[in-house]
């Protein structure tokens, strides 16, 4: 819990009142979710709030830019672009993100540059879009926001700019701003702030000074963490770290599992598709549970082992059934072998499961019990998805309660058991296992969801299975149970759903059809409800970098899709 008095100890008590002021919280999406002061909104961790950013230019297309006070609590003494701030949870500004936007653009000029409240309501903008970044300015403050980016036009501008706000300001044209962005002449040594180069990169460089031609851009540019430059960290950092320190291990137990097997035709088709790479994420989810519920120990490994050679083996089968030629960029098992070869493989693969559990010494006998119990359910619950599945493709109407309950077993269930399980193991308390399970529950929703939409959105080569597959296979997905409830004639996705095949043209249509009728959008926004009932799920544990870690987890088919 911050401690406002302490954090607030020592800076300007300008800057320190306005800490109170309430920002709008919001998701990835840019919806409201609610209002924090903008003291927890900057302080340690920090909560995702809007923002925005203001780039006037004059006559001669020259640029306002300003140097932060040195009063400033955040990024103190940085060049930034005009004016940027935030929109307040109060009336005019928490509606429309747009209008709102604008209207607190039109409040903070006159408070940071003295311009004339009068000039500065008449000023017209346009708002060219908005993005998302994370940037620590020291281990105490933060921005972690979502920024619009609105831009003005004037002929002159008479300035009178707030000390306490803004130590200097420049108008500065296109040679400059070259400068400016890469440290060179008189900006060798300056900070330009990392908003700035994001915005400037993304929304203006392209076209500028060629204002007229910049379109705006819809959604949320996602860019995640960030430097002090503006350099984009790897998404995910702790978990990629996480899953780089255990990956061998658990693959070394995978791969010692199988050599069970000494019929050399079906262990090759076992390890088949292991050969193709894969993060192992519900190999090493167990490990990763247990380190954040208590203390992790090498029956951990045995688990996610278990739990990772059964979930090969439902690709295994899922591949013959849908008769998709290609798993992880390689050819699917029934494929490089046969399909009896294949379902013979599986088979094993399921009895090895069970075998390398009863055999850990790690592993004491009460909590055998319960792991076989819930392996075996998760493991029945993944059969009937299937099933249900299969029989969705031959039904004329699927709402979509019927298909978040499918994906729940098909899916879900594996990863509320490898949650589930792991806190099991580590001794937590059943209502830490509870809320566990519901984790995992609601972050593989969220995964499927999101898979879904990545199946549409993707390419073959990045999927390593064919892009568009669940189109032409019918599939009933929340996609296409939202598109075919609409009622809109979507001419280009009927003919290609369920056909088998079609041209390249005719899919890419289709898919604009599906952008077009917010069919996309409604599924992404029910992956994103997923996706915040599973960080909730989390908050009964108390902080670690283990913690933040299954945050990380959490987030990571969000970074897929971004």
């Amino acid at each position: 819990m911050v401690d406002e008095g302490n954090a607030l100890s020592g800076y300007d008590n300008s800057q320190a009142q306005m800490m109170a002021e309430r920002c709008i919280l919001v998701d990835l999406e840019d919806n409201m979710i609610g209002s924090e002061s903008k003291l927890l909104c900057h302080n340690e961790e920090g909560f995702l709030h809007r923002a925005f950013s203001v780039l006037i230019f004059d006559s001669e297309d020259r640029l306002l830019i300003q140097q932060r006070s040195h009063d400033k609590i955040t990024f103190p003494g940085i060049w930034a672009n005009s004016c940027c701030s935030h929109p307040l949870d109060i009336d005019g500004e928490n509606g429309d993100s747009k209008e709102g936007c604008i209207n607190a653009a039109k409040r903070k000029l006159p408070q940071e540059l003295g311009i004339d409240q009068e000039v500065a309501n008449s000023m017209e903008f346009s708002h060219l879009g908005s993005f998302q970044y994370k940037c620590r300015w020291n281990n105490e403050w933060l921005e972690n926001e979502v920024d619009h980016v609105l831009i003005a036009r004037v002929d002159s501008l008479d300035l009178m700019p707030n000390a306490n706000e803004i130590s200097s300001h420049k108008w500065i044209g296109p040679e400059e701003i070259i400068q400016l962005m890469e440290g060179t002449g008189e900006w060798k040594e300056q900070i330009v702030a990392p908003w700035f180069r994001l915005l400037w990169k993304e929304f203006l460089e392209d076209e500028y000074p060629n204002l007229d031609n910049i379109v705006e851009k819809g959604g949320v540019v996602v860019f995640g963490e960030v430097g002090i430059n503006g350099e984009v960290f790897s998404p995910g950092s702790s978990l990629m770290g996480a899953l780089a320190e255990h990956r061998e291990v658990v693959e070394q137990e995978i791969l010692s599992s199988l050599s069970k097997i000494k019929q050399e035709r079906l262990h090759g088709a076992m390890k088949h598709l292991f050969t193709g790479g894969g993060k192992r994420l519900r190999a090493i989810m167990p490990k990763l549970v247990g380190d954040a519920v208590g203390e992790s120990n090498p029956g951990h490994n045995t688990l996610g082992a278990s739990i990772e050679i059964i979930h090969n083996f439902t690709l295994v089968h899922d591949d013959i059934m849908d008769q998709d030629p290609i798993r992880r960029g390689l050819e699917a098992v029934h494929v490089a072998y046969d399909d009896a070869t294949a379902i013979n493989a599986g088979d094993a693969m399921l009895a090895v499961a069970f075998e390398i559990l009863a055999e850990s010494e790690h592993i004491a006998s009460d909590d055998l019990v319960f792991l076989v119990k819930s392996i075996g359910e998760m493991v029945r619950r993944v059969a009937e998805g299937q099933m249900i599945d299969m029989e969705f493709e031959k039904r004329e109407i699927v709402s979509e309660d019927e298909y978040i309950e499918m994906i729940a077993g098909k899916t879900s269930a594996m990863f509320e058991t490898c949650a589930m399980t792991g806190a099991k193991l580590s001794g937590a308390s059943e209502e830490v296992v509870g809320s566990l399970a519901a984790w995992g529950l609601n972050m593989g929703l969220c995964f499927q969801l999101m898979d879904d939409l990545i199946d549409i959105t993707g390419d073959t080569e990045t999927l390593g299975k064919p892009a568009g597959s669940d189109i032409l296979q019918g599939k009933r997905t929340l996609i296409a149970i939202h598109a075919l409830d609409s009622g809109n004639p979507l001419p280009s996705f009927t003919k290609a759903y369920g056909s088998g095949e079609c041209t390249p043209d005719l899919l890419a249509n289709a898919v604009q059809e599906l952008y077009d009728n917010g069919s996309i959008k409604y599924a992404k926004d029910r992956a994103m409800f997923h996706h915040a009932k599973a960080h909730a799920c989390l908050d009964i544990l108390d902080e670690s970098e283990s913690l933040t870690i299954l945050r990380e987890m959490t987030d990571f088919q969000l970074v897929r899709i971004n």
